[in-house]
């Protein structure tokens, strides 16, 4: 199973060892690239904090703390890690989850 399937929260990503962040960041880069391909959005800015968002995740206490992006578009990564990586594939559809950070998710 891949490492990506396993992770509903940010406490299931603290589970595993770091030794597989390499492999789970490959994961998310290759699920963002697949999804935007087929659905349009920002590529370049969610591929560039993909090791910056697990590390986040990994080390704070989300939802508790609180990760502010500069810009909204930055935030594929979280949402994958937070329980809407199933929802993926409707990024930026009608009726499906926001290109950008959206509280109501």
């Amino acid at each position: 199973m891949s490492l990506l399937k396993r992770i509903e929260s940010p406490a299931d990503l603290k589970k595993l060892s770091r030794d597989q962040f390499p492999e789970l960041c490959q994961e998310v880069r290759e699920l963002i690239i697949e999804v935007v391909s087929h659905v349009g959005g920002h590529l370049a800015s969610n591929l560039g904090v993909v090791e910056l968002t697990v590390a986040l995740q990994y080390l704070l206490n989300t939802p508790d703390d609180k990760i502010v992006w500069d810009t909204g578009n930055q935030a594929y990564t979280h949402k994958l890690l937070t329980g809407r990586r199933e929802q993926f594939h409707t990024l930026r559809q009608f009726g499906g989850i926001s290109g950008f950070c959206k509280r109501e998710e």
